[in-house]
């Protein structure tokens, strides 16, 4: 038996630019035989510019409103998980990360205050795995593969040609590969993920799996 699960999705009412309601992004991923998510929102100045630039840390309830609200409406129906799509102030560049618990956006403070480097070395204490989402996309920099996990080599709103550079730079530096469809609207659903024999009901089972690479990659042109 397999199970597939999205690895890349953003909510409205969190992030500025996601156009479905959470309810509604894990009924539409389980009518496509999906078995769970990770929801990714945007923690960037784009999310927090309408709360506080530079406190965000004292909206994390906001933050977690769409990973919260579907889970609840989930239940036990559907595997729903807690990641981050991570930017910092004045940059184009974003980071899944991935294993992220809610204690670590309550109590860590501004996170969009750190560089590649802080945020690796933090990522690592709590034993999270950190993936640059589509590295080649314009007005992106390549963070320095050794501030990284992973690389997100299939994005399923970015063009082959782009996915294809992501995809010879993880091989390159020997980093683990991730793919997610980077769902904001109906026309994203079901892009990406990944198939894998090994059901994921957590955090720890999630980054068992991305770390084994025990899996197949969903990428759909």
């Amino acid at each position: 038996m397999t199970y597939k699960y999205e690895l890349h999705c953003h909510t409205r009412g969190v992030s500025d630019c996601g156009r479905v309601q959470p309810e509604k992004i894990a009924k539409l991923y389980m009518e496509k035989g999906y078995d769970g998510i990770v929801v990714t929102d945007h923690y960037s100045p784009l999310t927090f510019y309408k709360k506080n630039l530079f406190t965000p840390e004292k909206y994390s309830g906001f933050y977690l409103s769409g990973y919260r609200r579907m889970k609840e409406y989930a239940g036990d129906r559907f595997t729903v998980l807690l990641g981050m799509e991570l930017r910092h102030y004045a940059t184009a560049n974003d980071y899944l990360i991935y294993g992220v618990e809610e204690d670590f956006i309550i109590n860590g403070g501004n996170l969009m205050t750190l560089l590649e480097k802080d945020m690796f070395r933090r990522c690592k204490e709590q034993g999270y795995l950190v993936f640059q989402a589509h590295p080649f996309r314009p007005f992106i920099v390549r963070c320095n593969p050794d501030y990284l996990d992973g690389i997100e080599v299939y994005n399923g709103k970015t063009d082959f040609k782009r996915n294809q550079k992501a995809l010879e730079w993880a091989k390159k530096h020997g980093k683990l590969m991730s793919s997610g469809s980077d769902f904001h609207t109906e026309e994203h659903l079901a892009r990406g993920g990944i198939i894998t024999d090994r059901k994921i009901t957590s955090n720890a089972d999630l980054l068992e799996v991305l770390k084994s690479q025990e899996f197949e990659r969903i990428e759909t042109y």
